[in-house]
């Protein structure tokens, strides 16, 4: 694989550079964007970081709210704590106080174990309760006041316990009346990626470094009808639907720079592929990226795809691939 790409075929430094601020020791931690509102985001979250006051984040779905919250626990003193997350669409309203306040042993029939909750489990870190505003009235009276006195008790035996964790929270939808009632807290809200275009190819860079470092391989770029369909794009799954683009265009590309049809996408003016033809685009590279990283071994090739040894083979002879090439 070329280490350095022709300047056509990859995004220039300056066009992919933008905001990236490291949360966390992982390289997937880092905070990316170029565009007003996501540097404005971030000012925010470094800010409140220094605070312990509770923190509502409120934007679109898959548009990056529990990374914010993960880079906020990072840039925080509890950064050493556990950053523990409660979904409150994971599991059915009646157990959501469990999951949040833990319980004692046959509290609940149903689950009769002894449960450390949420708020016990981030003890001296970070408890993000994700779609708090799923979360039934009732419960979310009983975290505010808990949050207000400092102490928590677990269902079915009322033992108090300090209140330790820092807490944090998401939400879709800004509500007419706070979701934190009169409690004092942070609110930041993050656009949906559509919103902030300057971000796109920021994003794409950084996570095609990231999967391409999951996956053993170099990055090598994209190409220039892909950066123009990567902006073009609506993008009505966020942050996390450029991310898994991006992922699965790198199985797609092998050596070569990630095109838009690896992307899955196609720029203006450019005919969208039939089924057909994008599912053999799709087997033929994906095939040849296997052969090349396994030097033509058929065998082992079939292993990594996880697939029969013959019906690997098959594919193989459907696409025209050549295996010796690699070998």
């Amino acid at each position: 694989m070329s280490e350095v790409p022709a300047p056509r075929e990859r995004a220039t430094a300056e066009s992919m550079r933008g905001v990236d601020r490291p949360s966390g020791r992982r390289r997937g931690d880092r905070v990316v964007g170029a565009g007003r509102a996501t540097q404005e985001a971030v000012d925010q979250a470094v800010a409140v970081a220094r605070s312990d006051r509770p923190v509502l984040l409120v934007g679109p779905p898959g548009g990056g709210k529990e990374h914010l919250a993960r880079a906020i626990h990072g840039w925080s003193s509890r950064r050493t704590g556990s950053f523990v997350v409660v979904s409150c669409t994971a599991v059915t309203g009646s157990l959501l106080a469990r999951e949040i306040l833990g319980c004692s042993e046959s509290a609940h029939p149903s689950l009769p174990e002894d449960y450390p909750g949420g708020l016990a489990r981030a003890a001296g870190g970070s408890l993000l309760i994700d779609a708090i505003d799923r979360l039934p009235r009732g419960a979310r009276e009983t975290l505010l006041k808990a949050i207000a006195d400092g102490r928590f008790s677990r269902e079915g035996d009322g033992l108090v316990q300090p209140l330790r964790a820092r807490v944090m929270a998401t939400a879709l939808e800004p509500s007419d009346r706070s979701l934190f009632d009169d409690l004092p807290h942070h609110v930041i809200h993050l656009s949906a990626l559509a919103d902030r275009r300057e971000d796109i190819l920021p994003l794409a860079a950084h996570f095609l470094r990231v999967h391409a470092e999951e996956d053993g391989v170099r990055p090598v770029g994209f190409t220039s009808d892909a950066r123009q369909a990567l902006i073009s794009e609506e993008w009505v799954g966020n942050v996390r639907e450029l991310s898994e683009r991006v992922r699965q265009a790198i199985k797609l590309a092998g050596d070569g720079a990630i095109t838009a049809e690896a992307l899955l996408l196609s720029a203006d003016g450019e005919d969208v592929p039939s089924f057909k033809e994008a599912k053999r685009a799709f087997e033929t590279r994906y095939v040849r990226g296997l052969l090349r990283r396994c030097g033509g071994n058929i065998s082992r090739a079939a292993r990594l795809a996880k697939k029969d040894r013959k019906d690997f083979y098959d594919v193989i002879r459907r696409t025209g691939v050549d295996p010796s090439e690699f070998r």
